[in-house]
């Protein structure tokens, strides 16, 4: 049976300085993002004894169930989050992906605007991201609680901004707002449109 692995960095952890320090990316990828990885495979192994043992119930079912889901989602989202973020990014896209947030959202800076709001509101600890819709063929923007909830199911996410605490706490302390603005500064817009191109086939 296939198991999660943690994924390299694209880049030194010091990389992303000034806007994420290197101590923080090395404790949010090597300590947090790897406790996802562990906990989505433990929850894999208990879930397969359940079934060997006949010990499926829906009081067992619905805790594993929710605890796989708590931990793949992290697992996923940080993979993304990761890949989105480059120490040459910042800016804004162009081409396809270009046209399409000025379809969706009215422009680059309305689009800016929302993810951004999006993000530093998160109630409690959540994510923010930029998700490609396919049943309305469109750009979305979400508020993700914890790692998976509130979510469209089958959307897409292209952009992902990480708004849990040990993503900035250390170097921000509790203005999250300011974390988000320093973000903009280090998207890959080359990595959000290849994830746009695939999902939308644009």
């Amino acid at each position: 049976m296939g198991t999660y692995t943690l994924p390299d960095l694209p880049y030194d952890y010091a990389a992303l300085e000034p806007a994420i320090t290197g101590q923080i990316l090395e404790l949010h990828h090597a300590k947090h993002h790897a406790a996802y990885v562990k906990g989505a495979n433990d929850t894999l192994e208990q879930l397969a004894e359940a079934r060997d043992k006949d010990r499926i119930t829906p009081a067992s079912l619905v805790g594993l169930e929710k605890t796989f889901a708590f931990n793949l989602s992290g697992h996923v989202l940080h993979s993304i989050f990761w890949q989105n973020l480059s120490p040459d990014g910042g800016d804004r896209p162009d081409g396809a992906l270009a046209d399409a947030v000025d379809e969706h959202f009215g422009g680059f800076e309305q689009f800016k605007k929302q993810l951004t709001v999006a993000t530093a509101s998160v109630q409690g600890s959540g994510w923010g991201v930029l998700a490609w819709e396919p049943l309305g063929k469109r750009l979305i923007v979400e508020q993700v609680y914890d790692h998976h909830g509130n979510v469209g199911q089958g959307a897409t996410p292209l952009l992902v901004f990480d708004a849990w605490e040990h993503a900035y706490y250390l170097q921000y302390k509790n203005v999250r707002p300011d974390y988000v603005t320093k973000l903009w500064d280090l998207v890959d817009w080359e990595d959000v449109a290849a994830r746009y191109t695939a999902a939308a086939g644009a």
